[in-house]
């Protein structure tokens, strides 16, 4: 019989709420705060708390007007 390694950790991919965003965003952001420490903690990459960050301005971005 042939042996079964089983991995055991997080998911590949894992699901945030927008309150469980948001909150991780408040605290990576913070005055004084360190984003890779905040991403360490929460086990999240930097890149997509910035890619998190981007998509909330872009939401809230006025939008241009057509000429």
């Amino acid at each position: 019989m042939g042996q079964i390694t089983v991995f055991s950790g997080p998911e590949r991919r894992r699901r945030w709420s927008d309150e469980e965003r948001l909150d991780i965003l408040n605290e990576a952001f913070a005055p004084g705060a360190c984003v890779a420490e905040v991403a360490r903690r929460r086990d999240v990459s930097t890149a997509l708390l910035y890619t998190w960050r981007r998509k909330l301005r872009d939401a809230h971005a006025e939008p241009e007007p057509d000429d």
